[in-house]
């Protein structure tokens, strides 16, 4: 598995410190985010699931503790948007140029907005996807606000 992708890249270049940790990623998993979870040994709230989704019919990221779901209300809010809805995986896959399972918020092929749960805020570390399943990166959730340019919001259920 390689270490390199567009997301790491793109950390990088933005000079964030981050850390590299991978896993046996399990194309059955029902959750791919606890599945994730469970392999590298540490709480589903610490990972963070990336997910794309539309608000008003305009692409966003959305960026969630692996064991929570989504309020469409509260993300149509966080972009000041009346409606969201979740994006197809094929149409999330030819927006950010990663594959279902390893779509990470940095690194995509087009920027979109973004936003990150405002519960991540009170763990020091948190692991997001680094662009290719089995690859996540290790990093402070301002970190990652900061290089994906995204809004802190309540986005969960």
């Amino acid at each position: 598995m390689s270490k390199s992708t567009p997301a790491t890249l793109a950390l990088s270049k933005a000079g964030v410190a981050f850390e590299v940790a991978t896993y046996d990623y399990d194309p059955g998993a029902e959750r791919v985010g606890l599945q994730a979870a469970e392999a590298l040994g540490v709480e589903p709230g610490k990972v963070l699931k990336t997910l794309m989704a539309q608000v008003d019919g305009k692409p966003v990221c959305v960026i969630v503790p692996s064991d929570r779901e989504v309020s469409m209300k509260k993300l149509a809010a966080a972009f000041g948007g009346k409606a969201a809805a979740m994006m197809k995986p094929a149409d999330a896959e030819r927006l950010t140029g990663f594959k279902v399972g390893g779509v990470s918020p940095f690194g995509q092929r087009k920027k979109v907005p973004t936003a990150i749960e405002d519960e991540a805020f009170a763990l020091d570390r948190v692991y997001i996807n680094g662009g290719q399943r089995g690859l996540q990166v290790l990093l402070a959730p301002a970190d990652a606000q900061a290089a994906a340019s995204a809004v802190r919001a309540p986005l969960v259920a």
